[in-house]
């Protein structure tokens, strides 16, 4: 009987200290969100700055990643909520004439892009079941390098809004050609 008069005893405690609230806690300012540039990434990141990106391609980006496999360096951009859009850049260093260039990298249905290094091609491609539409430069650079951007947006996003957008990628694409740096 002792036991359970305790056990009530506690019950009811406990009841009354639930009653009164905790004295609300003073909580600073809320953290500040830095976004590094898309050059902190390294490797093919250090050729890409959001602002020129968005002001080029009217898409924002948060996130960056560089990768490297080889010699070829990667970049890949995206959102932070989101998988795609998603822009990847990859510069590889190569021995490469434009004649190679135009017989063996340019894809089947690519069409020829005019100062952009020594040779330059853009291509389209339909959206599949996971991803929407893309749109791809690539070029050879004068100082011996193969570079690709290509553009992939979200599934859903026709072929048409890849055309439209080509013009768009190769003007970002001269603005980071590495034949100048």
């Amino acid at each position: 009987m002792r036991g359970r008069l305790c056990l009530i005893g506690a019950g009811l405690l406990l009841l009354a200290g639930c009653a009164e609230e905790a004295a609300p806690q003073s909580v600073g300012p809320a953290p500040k969100v830095v976004r590094l540039p898309a050059s902190a990434a390294g490797g093919a990141c250090e050729l890409l700055e959001y602002p020129a990106i968005e002001q080029a391609i009217g898409t924002t980006f948060e996130v960056a990643a560089a990768s490297r496999h080889g010699k070829t360096d990667t970049c890949v951009l995206r959102g932070e909520a989101e998988a795609r859009p998603e822009l990847a850049l990859s510069v590889t260093p190569t021995t490469a004439d434009a004649s190679i260039f135009a017989d063996e990298v340019v894809p089947s249905g690519g069409k020829t892009v005019k100062g952009l290094g020594k040779a330059a091609y853009r291509a389209t491609s339909a959206p599949t079941k996971s991803v929407g539409s893309a749109v791809e430069v690539g070029w050879l650079t004068g100082n011996g390098r193969l570079v690709s951007l290509r553009f992939t947006f979200a599934a859903g996003e026709a072929q048409a809004q890849a055309d439209a957008l080509a013009p768009k990628l190769i003007n970002l694409a001269k603005k980071i050609d590495t034949s100048s740096r």
